[in-house]
């Protein structure tokens, strides 16, 4: 089992995209893109009450995430799994907010895409991790020499 470090808090902080895995009631894994914040050794997710990933984890607590970096060449992945808390009401508001304000332009906020993710993200998920695992590719002189580019 791999160790946060002040490294991969560093990389946790940058504005990505995190991919979260919950469990169907079927035994199959629900995977999910999803913006987060990283506070407090902590994942944040904002969502709605009525998604799939939150219905999941109303039945299993039991969840993981991967965040990555998909630089040919300079790959590098953190993953954490863990057990998850559904914050609502005004905690849940708050924390939603600060998701926003982490991934839309400041002239989205209080516009119309801000005011719809305010309206339909009305819990947030919190994930606990109690294990983490991470990877970075080795090192190599002119990636760009060595590896295609990856279609965003």
């Amino acid at each position: 089992m791999g160790q946060l470090t002040n490294h991969l808090r560093a990389f946790l902080g940058e504005r990505r995209y995190a991919v979260l895995a919950t469990h169907d009631p079927d035994g199959g894994i629900h995977l999910t893109p999803i913006w987060f914040l990283f506070a407090d050794d902590r994942f944040y997710f904002a969502s709605s009450s009525g998604s799939r990933k939150v219905k999941n984890v109303e039945r299993s607590l039991s969840t993981s995430v991967v965040v990555d970096a998909r630089e040919p060449g300079r790959e590098r992945w953190v993953s954490a799994s863990g057990t998850v808390e559904i914050l609502r009401d005004g905690e849940a508001q708050s924390i939603n907010a600060r998701i926003r304000r982490r991934y839309l332009a400041p002239t989205a906020l209080d516009g119309p895409i801000d005011a719809a993710l305010r309206a339909s993200d009305d819990v947030t998920l919190r994930l606990t991790p109690t294990a983490w695992r991470s990877w970075t590719a080795p090192t190599v002189d002119s990636p760009e020499r060595c590896f295609l580019p990856v279609d965003v």
